[in-house]
């Protein structure tokens, strides 16, 4: 329900130039604002609303695409961190927007609770990962988003608006992935698990060997995930460890970098000759990334991926054989979030990177067509090529999410350019 505005209003703070963390986007917002508090934020977007000027969150800057540019109030919520409260018995927490994935993980764990699954960056702040579809690996398991069963929402008007999964199962089902276009969050409610520690073996496998495998290791394990590499140079790109000590194939190019994780009861523990450790849950899942790449990923019917696979690693064996990255195939189950890309469907995510500094946009084109033979729905944060006439196909509840966008900001005050040109 809305809650009275917030009064008196709060000044906007001085404009200045932004930049995402690869820096293949910036822009200067006219005002830029660190809120401390939801009465803070509260007053901040509904003076910027009386203003008639666009809010946009900027997160913690992961995303390749310009879902944050704004000409208008560019919001931070770095001063907004932290666990707001834990209910022990329904193992859901309270969690402040700004608060990061790891920062998260750490407070769990002093609680004796996880999260189910997470990405391989946690560093990014949690409002910014759910509302762009951020995920993991595991084919029974959903994305970030999956697990937010509540969260409260800063209106154009400065009132704040509680959606919960229980009592409001639509707005739930459009806000878990919005890209910022129904409010701004300022706490999300995380549906948690039992803490549990994870178990993780790496090695490497021929490319053929990964895809004989492919459906035995994703049904067999809780995670499954690997980075196809064409050259030997594509590991060191991602900082990926060299296992070629306990791998089967003595190939440096062509191959799969393989992981699995499973719950274990195993102590902690880390051996570095055998690549296998365990730790608690948000210790084993995340990755070191040097920011040096610029990312398209879409989401696939898991049905497809091997096909497509093959596809896209025969266009960068014989057409784009200067773009070297490795690409990293993942698994998600589906949901029922109405912008999510693994909407109602059990999906692979295919994530292909140019490099800066080399003309890689063909590359990237000619990945986009592949994949969309399959339906496939972008992460929304990373590169994509859709246009507002795919939505509708694409999205199954797409009309629907675009009413309720309508209904809860007529005037498009959480829209920027990019944003409308897909959902006005």
């Amino acid at each position: 329900m809305n809650e009275p505005l917030p009064s008196p209003p709060v000044p906007l703070g001085a404009g200045g130039h932004w930049r995402n963390w690869v820096g293949n986007q910036s822009f200067i917002a006219r005002h830029m604002s660190e809120p401390g508090s939801e009465d803070e934020l509260a007053a901040l977007v509904h003076e910027a609303s009386r203003r008639n000027l666009g809010v946009r969150v900027a997160g913690s800057g992961h995303s390749f695409t310009p879902v944050v540019a704004t000409s208008g109030l560019l919001l931070s919520l770095k001063n907004m961190q932290g666990i707001v409260s834990a209910d022990h018995d329904r193992k859901r927490v309270v969690v402040r927007a700004g608060t990061k994935i790891g920062d998260i993980g750490r407070a769990l764990k002093q609680i004796g609770l996880s999260l189910a699954n997470q990405g391989d960056i946690d560093t990014q702040a949690i409002a910014g990962a759910l509302s762009t579809g951020t995920h993991g690996t595991g084919i029974s398991l959903g994305c970030l988003s999956s697990q937010a069963v509540g969260m409260r929402l800063i209106q154009a008007d400065g009132s704040a608006l509680s959606v919960d999964a229980d009592t409001d199962p639509e707005t739930m089902a459009a806000a878990q992935v919005s890209i910022g276009m129904l409010g701004v969050m300022s706490t999300v409610t995380l549906q948690t698990v039992d803490a549990y520690n994870l178990k993780e073996k790496l090695w490497r496998d021929d490319f053929e060997t990964c895809m004989a495998q492919h459906d035995e290791l994703a049904a067999r394990h809780r995670h499954f995930s690997f980075f196809w590499c064409p050259v030997p140079e594509s590991r060191h790109l991602y900082c990926l460890p060299d296992v070629a000590a306990v791998s089967p194939t003595k190939h440096e190019h062509d191959v799969c970098e393989m992981k699995v994780m499973d719950i274990t009861d195993e102590p902690p523990f880390s051996d570095e000759k055998s690549f296998e450790r365990v730790a608690y849950s948000s210790e084993i899942y995340p990755i070191e990334y040097v920011p040096n790449f610029h990312e398209l990923e879409y989401a696939i019917p898991v049905e497809n991926g091997k096909e497509a696979l093959r596809q896209v690693r025969d266009l960068m064996l014989t057409k784009h054989t200067n773009c070297i990255y490795p690409v990293e195939y993942r698994f998600v189950g589906g949901d029922s979030g109405m912008l999510s890309p693994y909407y109602k469907r059990d999906s692979v995510t295919v994530s292909v990177s140019g490099g800066p500094g080399i003309d890689y946009w063909n590359y990237l084109l000619d990945v986009d067509a592949i994949l969309r033979q399959y339906g496939a729905r972008p992460h929304w944060g990373k590169l994509h090529f859709n246009n507002a006439q795919d939505m509708p196909t694409l999205y199954p509840r797409f009309d629907d999410f675009r009413a309720i966008r309508r209904r809860l900001d007529a005037e498009g005050r959480f829209l920027n350019d990019h944003l409308r040109n897909l959902f006005a």
